[in-house]
């Protein structure tokens, strides 16, 4: 693999790490600023929506921009962002700045998996889409963990300022590491790229994508309360689950980028999304006893994250072929698909606990998983007819 997926792998991490950090920091940040655990998770929903508008509206406008020079602009927004929250007064201005961050992390992944799949041969698209990710992985084991200790001591605040410096790093190992002159097609008009959205094939992939996410994140998103308040972890060890859980994520990316390789986006999607709805039955049941809450979020990890490279490289693959001039959009708006889960598994969960249980989360995104799973089956069998096509041939 080129030396240059380093860059993004780097990117990745500060992306990540100021993405998923928020999660062990619901409950401090709700108590510091005195608003309620569904109040402090919209800092994650609302992180998402910033992405979810900034994937597509922004890849759209920058799209005859070089993708380096696109590469190093949001990074450097991103830098900002995080600055910003890092300086937050109030509630309202630290969700300004997530938003603004937000925005910053859709382009970035839409152009960052193009850039991914341009600098290998296509029997390893999945695999640098995987790489590409495993900074977020990595960035769950590490920068997650360790920002939520952070914040845990010496203040939150003081976990956005240190992910501000590692964006700052990011940006240097991207300017110094991409190739100026990356393959590129010359850009379509705006109007012709949104026609994305008018692809049946490509929607569904979008569906399979922020249904598949979405399950997770209405469990995800109050992880840390669930470990606090049923499993009866102290809130300064829910940082080392955490290490824990982003120890699996990173074999599950890589697993699943590879398993994506192997049997294709469908079979391996198939696979990881039956699994990660058993889990999230079986959390339901473990949670309320330490050990065995551990030992099932172990395994969540592996599969949580693992549907990642097969979800990205099939939305290319489709917009390769059913809309060649506007793949860096489809891309964006898979990102966005994956936003859009996160948000509104966030803002259900956010529901689920005013209205029942802490672990009421975990079954209902277990049948939203499963919503997943047989949108997944679909796009499988409208690929069928084509394959006995070309056999007959």
């Amino acid at each position: 693999m080129p030396i240059a997926l380093l860059a993004l792998t780097l990117s990745a991490f500060a992306i990540g790490t100021t993405e998923f950090v928020i999660v062990g920091l619901v409950p401090t940040i709700a108590q510091d600023l005195n608003v309620s655990l569904p109040s402090a998770g919209l800092l994650v929903s609302l992180y998402a929506l910033g992405v979810a508008i900034g994937a597509p509206v922004l890849t759209a406008l920058m799209g005859r921009w070089k993708r380096k020079q696109v590469l190093l602009s949001v990074m450097s927004l991103f830098v900002i962002g995080n600055l910003l929250a890092w300086l937050a007064p109030s509630y309202e201005a630290l969700i300004t700045a997530r938003v603004l961050t937000g925005l910053a992390h859709g382009v970035f992944f839409s152009i960052g998996s193009t850039i991914a799949t341009s600098l290998v041969s296509k029997n390893k698209e999945a695999s640098a889409i995987a790489i590409m990710f495993t900074g977020l992985t990595v960035a769950l084991v590490t920068g997650v963990p360790l920002g939520t200790w952070i914040g845990q001591h010496f203040g939150w605040r003081a976990t956005f300022m240190i992910v501000s410096a590692l964006g700052l790093i990011a940006l240097i190992g991207s300017a110094l590491l991409i190739p100026r002159n990356l393959t590129q097609k010359a850009p379509a008009p705006i109007k012709q790229q949104l026609n994305v959205l008018a692809q049946p094939r490509l929607l569904l992939v979008f569906a399979m994508t922020a249904v598949g996410y979405g399950g997770t994140f209405t469990t995800f998103t109050f992880l840390a309360p669930i470990l606090e308040q049923v499993s009866g972890f102290q809130a300064s060890t829910v940082g080392l689950i955490m290490l824990v859980y982003g120890v699996s994520v990173a074999v599950g990316n890589i697993w699943g980028g590879k398993l994506a390789d192997r049997l294709g986006p469908i079979k391996a999607l198939t696979i990881i999304f039956v699994a990660l709805a058993l889990i999230l039955g079986i959390f339901t049941m473990t949670a309320g006893h330490p050990v065995l809450a551990v030992l099932t979020i172990l395994v969540w990890g592996a599969f949580a994250f693992g549907n990642v490279p097969g979800l990205q490289v099939y939305v290319v693959q489709l917009a390769e072929k059913y809309t060649p001039h506007a793949v860096d959009v489809a891309s964006g708006l898979n990102i966005a698909a994956f936003n859009v889960g996160i948000a509104l598994g966030s803002i259900l969960g956010g529901q689920i606990i005013n209205h029942m249980t802490l672990m009421d989360t975990a079954w209902i995104g277990a049948l939203i998983v499963l919503i997943a799973l047989v949108l997944t089956r679909l796009s499988g069998a409208l690929e069928q007819p084509n394959v006995a096509i070309r056999r007959s041939i």
